[in-house]
């Protein structure tokens, strides 16, 4: 398999995606988009001794899957991993105004996604 591609824009980056559609509606996620190629993510509403408290693992998933993130426009951006769960999300990120767009899916289930997103790290 060819090595996807990683936008310097995405890479090493931590991003917080802000659902207002779809079935995370209402809730924020912080990826953590690593230089090796790997994401991670967390409930970012929840810090990670609550989440552990809570009986939840802190970050998702412990064998942190592969991304790709490819330009495909002036500050737009798609990004794309499949989860450990059977769950591909596929978003396109617009730098210009924080909008992201996308889709979630897996073997018999497929949800359009609406959000915002900031850069935090």
């Amino acid at each position: 398999m060819t090595e996807p591609s990683r936008d310097p824009a995405i890479r090493g980056k931590t991003i917080q995606f802000r659902w207002t559609e779809g079935p995370t509606k209402g809730t924020t996620h912080e990826h953590v988009f690593h230089e090796d190629g790997t994401v991670e993510w967390r409930d970012a509403e929840r810090s990670e001794p609550e989440a552990a408290a809570a009986g939840a693992s802190p970050r998702h998933p412990p064998d942190k899957p592969a991304y790709a993130a490819i330009k495909v426009a002036e500050q737009t951006y798609v990004v794309s991993y499949l989860a450990s769960s059977g769950y591909t999300l596929t978003v396109v990120l617009n730098f210009r105004d924080h909008q992201l767009i996308g889709f979630a899916s897996g073997a018999k289930e497929w949800y359009p996604l609406r959000g915002t997103f900031d850069v935090v790290k």
